[in-house]
């Protein structure tokens, strides 16, 4: 699948901002056998004073800017063309839990893949009694770990609510639990609390899905949005599978990839700081448009 790619974050203040120093992770990225970044581009305004580029400790592409004079505005765009193949669902060749410990064990790789990095505690996601609790009931039943995965990913959309409204960018994994309620980030953060409670390592992916209108409806402009799903390491022979909790699915050709990281905080789309006064507003929109 040959995609176009259109986002554009948009920032205005109260109050002029000055001395912003922002992280930008928007860009996608190439993934060997699953996607090709053909061409990306992120641009600012302001233009920035000063600019770089480099690639985090997870591979993940990341834009630094500054500014030196106040601003009132500040926007983020991409252009992006990206390749997605589009993959079969990958047969079951993953171990037990029993087994998926064993490999873990044989493993002394610390390379930025290796499961150990999404087993233990991460920033956004701490180990929680009562989502590690759903995660084991939900699994009952399930004998290898992807179908433990696939069934913890069925479970939290069927048992969760989307809501927009229910929570923020900073609720926690166990105050969404707590709601039953939330958006894709809560719910990928859920299903990773609940596999590493459960000794299997799990990590967050943040990129863009592309959405179909009704049928008989035209597409709206601006009507895709970023998404986030999951990253599970099925074993040494299944290697990572990604999950989508928020639609019940293995991810697919309608999931392109920014990157990856341990939760939300290792792969947020800008982060920064600046000084200013009084509130900000700000707004998203994104288009993913198939090329024929």
């Amino acid at each position: 699948m040959l995609y176009d790619i259109r986002l554009h974050l948009h920032y205005d203040y109260d109050s002029p901002a000055q001395g912003g120093r922002h992280l930008i992770r928007v860009a996608p990225i190439s993934i060997l056998n699953v996607q090709r970044v053909i061409a990306a581009a992120v641009t600012c305004d302001p233009k920035p004073d000063r600019e770089t580029n480099f690639h985090d400790f997870f591979g993940n592409s990341v834009t630094t800017i500054s500014y030196n004079n106040a601003h009132d505005h500040f926007d983020v765009r991409l252009a992006a063309r990206v390749m997605v193949e589009d993959i079969h669902a990958p047969a079951d060749l993953s171990p037990t839990l029993d087994g998926l410990k064993a490999d873990i064990a044989r493993l002394w790789s610390v390379q930025p893949e290796s499961p150990h990095h999404f087993l233990a505690a991460s920033q956004r996601v701490r180990p929680d009694g009562e989502i590690t609790a759903y995660a084991r009931k939900s699994i009952h039943g399930s004998h290898s770990v992807l179908s433990m995965a696939m069934a913890l990913c069925l479970a939290i959309n069927r048992d969760f609510d989307y809501d927009p409204k229910a929570t923020d960018v900073q609720t926690s994994p166990n105050e969404a639990f707590a709601l039953k309620k939330g958006v894709c980030q809560d719910f990928a953060h859920i299903m990773i609390a609940g596999l590493r409670g459960l000794g299997i390592p799990a990590g967050y992916v943040s990129g863009f899905l592309r959405t179909n209108p009704p049928p008989g409806k035209p597409r709206l402009e601006g009507a895709d949005a970023m998404h986030a799903w999951v990253r599970v390491w099925c074993g040494q022979h299944a290697g990572w599978i990604e999950f989508d909790p928020t639609n019940a699915m293995i991810a697919g050709a309608d999931h392109i990839s920014i990157g990856h990281g341990r939760d939300y905080a290792d792969i947020s789309p800008i982060v920064g700081v600046l000084k200013t006064s009084g509130k900000h507003e700000t707004s998203q929109s994104v288009d993913v448009l198939r090329v024929e």
